[in-house]
């Protein structure tokens, strides 16, 4: 007691404000520990209830497909439910810590623009950005924009419809979904819908809390892929963009890069742009299959030569390679307020060295490469056989890119190079002089990438 009141005043206080501090730290500590067993107990309690359901009940909660099991097998869907539980825990998880590390040390906010056309392998690309947990994926969303300013009365220009992409763009880079409710059809009740092109495409939009329980009365034309999900809540969508902390988009919508000026220079974005471009005898090869009754004159024409070529198809044809080529030239001129944020990628370099280009285009973008992203390029460019489907993004990339040499025509080859030669050249794409050149393998018709691409 002596030595206490002879301490000074200063080290009394110290003192006892060590002690107040401590016992805080074990009130805290305490109620932390409270939080963590409750939550475990639930968990355990939730997986408890899914081992007691039957296999039918396990299916109906679980796929649009009931697929009864027989009784001895119950043990085996049990354990499989129970591996997509964790398969889901583990994601959800790794999508928290990415958003505490965010909090801690959250850095600049990325926007990235996947600019392509149509069979370039713009899908198969954009799936990188996907795959990235820290990263809010969207899959075409300019589709419903097309939709409905194609059937606008009188139609539209092309300027005037690349106004209205850019400007819907501009807002669901900036998380405003709600721009979508003008154009999704039906029109949304309540900020519901279940019409929204391609959700599945996006791991964002399939995610908790996005993802709410589903609804066996409404027709879900667009579903997830690997779970069953309500009406697609577009609030819940916005507010989940806001949370993560980058957002990419793939279109094959916009084709001016010059209309994406006013993006470039907002602001509230730091838009990095990649355009994807692809030998343009494979588009040609590749649009024949995957559209084949807009293409019935053209395969008609390689095939048997009855049916005139129509000289309009073939403008058609050269217009678009050089609406590509122009904003490949402006990108690659480096204007100023380019510098730094655009990138221009051949599919075929993509194809050949899928987790390389990854690791540039992340680079360029700013965006750290995860190992998630990693495993799932290992899995999707190295399978024995290509996935089913002309949409498929699992290939076996490296055999794939150039297999269309052996099916087209030479007489079709020839017409492409000769609307599409400007951009052949500047993207780096050889003409075949023969046949023979066309179908040998052993000939590249690729020159070497340029690293002035990267600008």
């Amino acid at each position: 007691m002596e030595i206490r009141r002879a301490l000074p005043q200063d080290i009394r206080e110290l003192l006892h404000c060590l002690k107040m501090r401590s016992k805080y730290a074990v009130l805290l500590v305490f109620v932390i520990s409270l939080v963590i067993i409750e939550k475990e107990n639930n968990f355990i309690s939730r997986v408890s209830d899914k081992l007691k359901q039957s296999p039918q009940a396990l299916a109906e909660a679980n796929s649009t497909e009931v697929s009864p099991a027989p009784a001895k097998n119950g043990s085996l869907a049990s354990l499989q439910e129970l591996d997509a539980a964790f398969s889901q825990l583990r994601s959800h998880l790794y999508n928290i810590t990415l958003q505490l590390s965010g909090d801690a040390n959250p850095g600049p906010r990325r926007h990235v623009l996947l600019m392509a056309t149509t069979r370039t392998g713009s899908s198969f690309v954009g799936e990188f950005f996907n795959q990235q947990g820290s990263i809010f994926y969207l899959f075409e969303p300019l589709w419903h924009v097309e939709k409905t300013v194609t059937f606008l009365p009188g139609g539209a220009s092309a300027v005037g419809s690349a106004l209205v992409y850019r400007d819907v763009l501009k807002q669901l880079l900036l998380c405003d979904l709600y721009i979508l409710e003008n154009f999704i059809s039906p029109v949304p009740e309540g900020h519901l819908t279940p019409f929204l092109f391609r959700r599945g495409s996006s791991h964002s939009l399939c995610e908790e809390p996005v993802c709410t329980p589903s609804t066996k009365k409404v027709f879900e034309k667009y579903y997830c892929k690997n779970r069953r999900c309500g009406p697609l809540n577009i609030t819940l969508a916005a507010e989940a963009c806001r949370r993560k902390q980058h957002v990419a988009l793939k279109t094959v919508r916009i084709r001016q890069l010059e209309f994406l000026q006013p993006l470039v220079e907002d602001p509230r974005l730091d838009l990095r742009i990649i355009q994807l471009v692809r030998d343009p005898r494979a588009v040609l090869a590749s649009r024949m299959v995957a559209f084949s009754g807009k293409y019935e004159t053209w395969k008609k024409w390689a095939s048997e030569g009855e049916a005139p070529l129509r000289e309009e198809e073939v403008q058609r044809l050269r217009g678009n390679c050089e609406s590509i080529r122009l904003s490949a030239e402006l990108g690659l001129r480096r204007p100023g307020w380019l510098r730094g944020r655009y990138m221009l990628v051949r599919y075929e370099d993509v194809a050949q060295a899928p987790l390389l280009k990854a690791r540039e285009m992340f680079r360029f973008a700013g965006l750290p490469l995860t190992p998630q992203v990693e495993e799932w390029i290992g899995k999707n460019t190295q399978a024995p056989h290509d996935g089913n489907g002309v949409y498929s993004t699992c290939k076996n990339s490296s055999e794939q890119f150039d297999k269309w040499r052996f099916s087209m025509p030479f007489k079709l080859a020839q017409v492409v190079q000769d609307a599409c030669a400007p951009a052949m050249q500047l993207f780096g794409y050889k003409l075949a002089s023969s046949p023979a050149a066309l179908a040998n393998r052993s000939f590249s018709l690729l020159e070497e990438a340029q690293p002035a691409w990267v600008t």
